[in-house]
């Protein structure tokens, strides 16, 4: 592939900062550049990587909206995660050199294909990069921890609540309105990632127009009272 393509894809690249370290000579820019083998695109609805496949690259999102899911011995699909544009997804690869989850595009999306020994060869010689892929691993541990403190204790209002918030503040974080979203996953793949049936999700989200608190049409949804929705979190986290 043409470096000069590549270096559109990173150096030139509006996610940059999302994916990239911040604070780079141009000659480490550059030479991160050489991570990114190809892009890739991913129509809506097939798999990017599955479960069992050997592992080999981390994606970084460049536009779409992807889910990870497991198939549960009783054959049905368990939504762990939903990742968007400028998040990296298959790290749960690098534990056993396989992938532990089936990576779903939720509509047309478009990867940055970085092939795991590049980033480490280049990890050893730039510093900054090294310490950004550890800040990457260890937020994607948080959140997983946040999700099963989640999925733990709350009740359904609190979980639906919670998941909203999470998902407006990273849209926001990736220059997106603070309080509108458009949902790319159905009530069905939340309740799933939740712990809730699609009856109770689609119940709260009632109760939630309800009392003021957001608007939904079909997949639109507007926040109307952030504040009121932290509140339903933290009473939750305040009882513990």
């Amino acid at each position: 592939m043409n470096p000069q393509v590549i270096k559109v894809a990173c150096s030139n690249c509006n996610l940059r900062e999302l994916c990239m370290p911040v604070g780079l000579s141009d000659q480490d820019m550059n030479r991160l550049d050489d991570l990114v083998a190809t892009r890739k695109k991913v129509k809506r609805g097939a798999t990017l990587f599955t479960n069992g496949e050997k592992f080999t690259s981390l994606y970084a999102i460049r536009t779409g909206f992807f889910k990870t899911c497991l198939a549960t011995e009783d054959g049905r699909d368990q939504v762990t995660g939903f990742q968007m544009a400028g998040e990296i997804i298959g790290l749960d690869g690098i534990v056993n050199d396989h992938h532990t989850c089936d990576a779903v595009a939720l509509e047309d999306a478009e990867v940055c294909v970085m092939p795991f020994e590049n980033i480490e060869e280049l990890s050893r010689e730039v510093t900054a990069l090294q310490s950004h892929v550890h800040k990457i691993m260890s937020r994607e541990i948080v959140r997983e921890h946040g999700v099963m403190l989640l999925l733990g204790s709350m009740r359904a209002e609190e979980r639906l609540a919670a998941f909203l918030l999470n998902l407006v503040q990273r849209l926001h974080s990736r220059g997106f309105s603070q309080s509108e979203l458009v949902l790319r996953m159905t009530r069905e793949e939340i309740g799933s990632y939740l712990g809730l049936k699609l009856e109770t999700v689609s119940r709260t989200f009632s109760k939630f127009v309800e009392d003021g608190l957001v608007e939904v049409k079909q997949r639109h949804v507007r926040i109307l009272d952030t504040e009121g929705l932290q509140r339903i979190v933290n009473h939750q986290t305040a009882c513990h």
